[in-house]
């Protein structure tokens, strides 16, 4: 069984039930912190790739995973780092902003880094690797724009049922990742364990890595705290369930493999920011 028949459903739902966390105050706070903004945007969709790059590539790892480790970098930020933010007592309208704003550019960034990148692999390993931009721009808008876009009427409409749903499925979103990541892991337990040393390091190193760095840039541009906090949990918390969609897509890469990276990277992810949220609030910040 291809696991992207399981993907799709749960991103159409966690884009829905961004949707449903989107009013007009979410993009006025744009204007609000239009600083904490940019330097946001900027972590995810510029300095990420780059550090995903650079790690592929010290780590020389095999081109499909080469692949998957930028795939996961080029994604927007998940949908649970508005919970982590809340958690860390961080600016949660500004998390919100941040998910929705790079859910948007990502739909149209992802495929041309993506395709540059599937470039440089196939020059390096001489494996022709290619990449169906028309179709990979097709699969985001039907599973991340449009159903981002019926949240948002839905609240529009129905603001009070909105935030109900909102609740529930909330508490779903967590659970079903995990899900998804169990039923990946029964499929491709044997490539996971033979591999899991080197994409556990290449995972682990780029999650360390965006916090560590959007945490430096957040302070040389003296953001306060939770604003900083905001960012350094959104550039380390991505979207992996659209990483695995994309790799896995028979209409896309079609490729299990390449989707390894996502499945290890979210659960370091939400480790690693658990760890960090733990250390927040134990100091009392």
């Amino acid at each position: 069984m291809n696991t992207v028949w399981i993907v799709m459903p749960i991103l159409i739902v966690l884009m829905f039930l961004l949707g449903t966390d989107l009013n007009k105050k979410a993009f006025t706070d744009v204007a609000r912190n239009p600083r904490g903004v940019l330097i946001g945007l900027t972590g995810q969709i510029v300095l990420l790739p780059l550090i995903a790059f650079g790690v592929a590539w010290l780590l020389d790892l095999p081109p499909v995973y080469f692949m998957g480790i930028v795939l996961v970098a080029c994604c927007p930020g998940g949908s649970s780092s508005n919970v982590f933010s809340m958690l860390a007592k961080g600016d949660v309208a500004l998390s919100v902003t941040l998910t929705a704003i790079s859910s948007v550019v990502t739909l149209f960034t992802l495929p041309f880094i993506m395709e540059g990148v599937s470039l440089f692999v196939s020059n390096q390993s001489g494996i022709d690797v290619h990449l169906p931009i028309g179709k990979l721009l097709v699969q985001n808008l039907v599973l991340l724009l449009a159903p981002m876009m019926l949240g948002i009427l839905f609240r529009r409409i129905h603001p009070e049922l909105a935030m109900r749903v909102n609740k529930v499925l909330s508490k779903f979103a967590f659970p079903a990742l995990m899900t998804l990541a169990l039923v990946f892991f029964l499929q491709y337990t044997t490539e996971i364990i033979d591999n899991f040393a080197v994409l556990g390091l290449a995972s682990g190193a780029l999650i360390l890595c965006a916090m560590l760095c959007s945490s430096v840039l957040s302070r040389v541009v003296k953001f306060s705290n939770a604003v900083r906090r905001t960012i350094v949990i959104e550039v380390g918390m991505q979207n992996a369930a659209q990483a695995i969609a994309i790799a896995a897509s028979p209409f896309i890469f079609n490729s299990g493999e390449m989707a390894l990276p996502a499945i290890i990277y979210a659960l370091l992810m939400n480790v690693i920011l658990l760890l960090y949220v733990y250390v927040i609030r134990k100091r009392g910040q």
